[in-house]
């Protein structure tokens, strides 16, 4: 099983899940880099069986890796960059993010060029059409992503947008590491787009990628006009190797208490368990920007761990 959860008969665990019992060996910090690490002590032989429980680029690496993987150690870095556009929303090569794009554009209902059919389907044989589709078509689209431009550009042009709004200063990034928060401001409301994470649409006013490759930060506070939002980043979900997250802190009392002091609406949090969950309200806040972080900061710098990944 790689990328996903473990399930009865499963004989091998390679997965960066919460609690999946990969071998300690070989754990790292995506799916696809556990993949990669087991091929370097099999002599890149490939697997007899794998599966998988979700489709989503970490996901479809991690089996192509397996069932390909002369293909895939040619392709190492490009591959696990992808798998990273799509987990984490961070990429090296502009091409991982333009891959990433075209997988998600493919599992878009909205967008993608199977049409109507894979998604009348259950889940797991919607994804099954989806691992059909991509394994083999994936070395393509890696040697030339150019050729996919359509299923890519639009998303592509918002990571640009946004990307040019930190260099230019409309979108200004203030770290705090003893809270592993980042707080990122801009003077306007900018209006919400579609963005994909995981291969699932998500609604978003500057793209996740632009933010997160511009901070290694693990929490991000939004403040746009009057609109706020306080995100988990996904990696504070798995078992993250490269170095430990500030543990998930549950935001619901926080929402109560912002709820409390607005004159009408409501603060909302998706919960600790959610893989990149945000606390948010619906519409603009009336509360001013450093009464939000004061609050924010506060609750982070008290709140008690209520979420632990690891094995």
């Amino acid at each position: 099983m790689v990328d996903g959860g473990r399930a009865p008969g499963t004989v091998l665990m390679l997965s960066h899940w919460p609690k999946s019992g990969t071998p300690a060996h070989l754990k790292d910090d995506l799916s696809a880099q556990i993949a990669f690490r087991w091929l370097d002590q099999q002599a890149a032989e490939p697997a007899d069986l794998v599966s998988n429980d979700h489709f989503d680029e970490d996901g479809l690496v991690s089996v192509f890796a397996l069932e390909q993987p002369e293909a895939a150690l040619r392709q190492r870095e490009l591959l696990i960059d992808v798998a990273a556009a799509g987990d984490f929303a961070v990429y090296r090569d502009r091409r991982a993010a333009q891959i990433a794009f075209t997988i998600a554009c493919w599992n878009d209902p909205d967008r993608s060029p199977l049409g109507a059919q894979p998604f009348a389907l259950p889940y797991p044989q919607r994804a099954a059409a989806m691992y059909l589709e991509l394994l083999p078509r994936l070395p393509e689209l890696m040697a030339a992503p150019e050729r996919y431009r359509e299923h890519w550009a639009d998303e592509a042009a918002h990571l640009d947008e946004s990307e040019d709004a930190i260099r230019s200063g409309a979108l200004v990034i203030e770290e705090r590491p003893d809270l592993d928060l980042a707080i990122v401001r801009t003077a306007g409301a900018a209006a919400r787009r579609t963005v994909h994470r995981f291969t699932q649409q998500r609604q978003a006013r500057w793209h996740p990628m632009a933010i997160h490759n511009a901070t290694n930060c693990l929490r991000t506070l939004l403040i746009d006009g009057a609109s706020y939002e306080l995100h988990y980043r996904y990696e504070s979900w798995v078992q993250y190797m490269t170095r430990r997250p500030a543990p998930r802190v549950d935001l619901t009392p926080l929402a109560a208490e912002l709820t409390a002091r607005e004159p009408t609406g409501k603060w909302q949090f998706d919960g600790v368990k959610e893989l990149a969950p945000r606390l948010w309200r619906e519409g603009d806040s009336a509360l001013a920007p450093e009464d939000v972080i004061e609050r924010v900061t506060g609750f982070l710098a008290r709140g008690a761990p209520a979420w632990d990944p690891y094995d």
